[in-house]
């Protein structure tokens, strides 16, 4: 529909010569599964040119509170009716005071209405205590991710040095997504602390501290929703029994009317896990989880307590009390979803990361688990500002192919291992899968799971994918046969991606200059097929001045709609919902 603007999988900006192809820990337990890779394999990109500096992305901008109209190009389906809400960084400095890392940019929460094809867009910055204690100083005085806040230079230097062996509180800046429990929206970080919003003002309400409610020190910002209305999500305790991953459940909402107040009532802890190394637990972004089990994936990105502790006294930011140590392996922890019971059966792989699943299921007795993973873990603190703002070069160039590329990776683990189970043999036995899974000699289960099973070499011109999405509504926990996300051409995600899983096969939106977000699926009324519906996402645009738009493609055949052209500028954010309005 739009030529100048829209390239399909064959016209890359990744050209194909672009890249080279080289070839709960239980103690009663006594069964343990290892989960390793088929293949040796490994794909790197090399010599890339990365023509286009990207500091744009990641600068300050102003919030428009008041809905502002929209330059429809094209064709907005009319059936489409609610909010389309993203979050992320957006301011940077307060004073002469600047953030280090990306994450540490003060939450900026965004809103796309889309009415009988007509679209409005406003935003908010998030009035959290960061943020209005950063503005009432025009300082930064709240610690974040990759930045510590010095001390008050009116004070006397004694009550400086002082100030530095103060833990710092953890900060309510949420600008990694848009969650929901009880019906109510919250945006979220990964503390113990969310804000209640209003979805449709992006008004900020209320503090709510998970540690008031349950036995967490914090929460993930991806929590999952079964078809009751139930939420879940893992949350963190540590005490003098040690360091616990724990498994939330908050029940289905309870109307109440005239309450307008956040309400984690019957909330509860379903399962406590023990970290298997309470010395140096791991950090993890989210969790997996099918029709009947949750699955906590262990993964040797350390947090090193003892560094946690000293970190404020050494003048160093939380970013730098984690660690890649891929000496551990990867344990994941199988929970019942309904009982809270841990499995005995250990299941552990290699050492890898991930920061997001793409879905979960259960299959003949067998858990398929699907998600982005990377062999490199240092990454996460690779994307400080001034990384992220280099000039387009040699420097950047260098920078991005340092960079491990995520890609999807399958695990099947068996759910009917037992003591009885023979050793030395493949235990999967899905048509579909080469997987396979041994149970070894001394006890041990060990699972070879195909790296390359999710995709095929047409993969590597995109540079790897992040920010899955699948049609959660009616196929999370289920088998399904697509799922969309970013490729990462360059540092941040420069096209949306459409897998479809029985043929390896992938649609691609892509030109050059343009950086899509991450792409929320909206199914379509009375759909009969799984991608009966549209893709969404927001497009930054740093070549031109206030030209973002959203985009709306056919989830079928991937090809453009129509967009929404906003007269602003964006920056690049990190996660969204769409909020269906009736």
């Amino acid at each position: 529909m739009f030529p100048d603007l829209f390239l399909n999988s064959t016209d890359s900006y990744l050209s194909k010569d672009s890249y080279s192809h080289k070839t709960s820990d239980d103690s009663t337990s006594s069964m343990c599964v290892c989960v390793l890779c088929v293949s040796t394999t490994v794909y790197i990109l090399v010599g890339l040119c990365l023509p286009l500096g990207i500091a744009p992305l990641v600068r300050t901008v102003e919030e428009i509170p008041e809905p502002i109209t929209t330059v429809i190009k094209g064709n907005i389906p009319s059936w489409i009716n609610g909010s389309f809400l993203r979050n992320g960084p957006g301011r940077f400095e307060f004073g002469k005071d600047n953030f280090n890392h990306w994450f540490d940019g003060m939450a900026l929460m965004h809103r796309f209405y889309i009415h009988d094809g007509e679209v409005t867009y406003s935003s908010r910055f998030l009035r959290s205590d960061s943020y209005v204690r950063n503005s009432e100083k025009d300082r930064i005085v709240v610690c974040e991710f990759g930045t510590m806040a010095m001390p008050d230079p009116c004070k006397n230097f004694f009550s400086r040095f002082l100030s530095r062996f103060k833990i710092p509180k953890a900060t309510d800046n949420a600008s990694v997504n848009f969650v929901k429990y009880k019906g109510d929206y919250y945006v979220s970080t990964e503390t113990n602390y969310m804000r209640r919003v209003d979805p449709q003002s992006l008004e900020t309400k209320e503090k709510v501290d998970w540690s008031e409610y349950i036995a967490v020190n914090s929460a993930t910002a991806h929590p999952h929703y079964d078809r009751e209305g139930a939420s879940y999500n893992m949350g963190n305790s540590y005490g003098k029994g040690g360091f616990f991953y724990n498994i939330i459940r908050v029940p289905p909402p309870e109307k109440v009317e005239g309450e307008d107040k956040a309400d984690f009532s019957g909330a509860q802890v379903l399962c406590s896990i023990p970290a298997s190394d309470s010395r140096k637990p791991s950090y993890y972004h989210s969790f997996a989880m099918s029709e009947n089990y949750v699955v906590f994936i262990e993964q040797p990105i350390k947090l090193d307590l003892l560094k946690f502790m000293l970190f404020r006294i050494q003048g160093k930011s939380f970013d730098k009390v984690m660690t890649w140590e891929p000496q551990y392996d990867t344990i994941f922890h199988v929970v019942h979803r309904h009982t809270g019971e841990q499995s005995k059966v250990k299941y552990s792989a290699p050492p890898m990361f991930t920061l997001h699943q793409i879905n979960a299921y259960e299959d003949k007795g067998f858990l398929v688990m699907d998600m982005c993973c990377g062999d490199d873990g240092d990454v996460i603190g690779d994307f400080t500002l001034e990384n992220l703002r280099r000039a387009p070069g040699e420097e950047m160039d260098k920078f991005y192919n340092s960079m491990c590329r995520n890609l999807p990776r399958r695990y099947v683990l068996p759910l009917t291992v037992t003591d009885d189970t023979p050793s030395d043999q493949n235990l999967v036995t899905l048509p579909f899968c080469q997987a396979t899974a041994v149970k070894t000699g001394c006890g041990k289960v060990c699972i070879r799971v195909c790296i390359y099973e999710l995709y095929d070499e047409e993969l590597f011109q995109y540079g790897g994918l992040e920010f899955p999405q699948i049609n959660y509504a009616h196929y999370n926990a289920r088998p399904y046969r697509y799922y969309y996300a970013c490729g990462f051409g360059h540092l941040f995600s420069d096209s949306l991606l459409k897998m479809d899983l029985e043929t390896k096969k992938l649609k691609a939106w892509r030109h050059p200059g343009l950086f899509p977000s991450e792409p929320v699926f909206v199914p379509a009324p009375n759909a009969t097929e799984e991608d009966d519906g549209v893709v969404m996402s927001v497009i930054i645009t740093p070549r031109t001045e206030k030209s973002t738009f959203l985009l709306v493609l056919d989830a079928k055949t991937f090809t453009e709609l129509g967009r929404a052209e906003v007269p602003v500028n964006i920056p690049f954010g990190t996660h969204g919902v769409f909020n269906e309005m009736h």
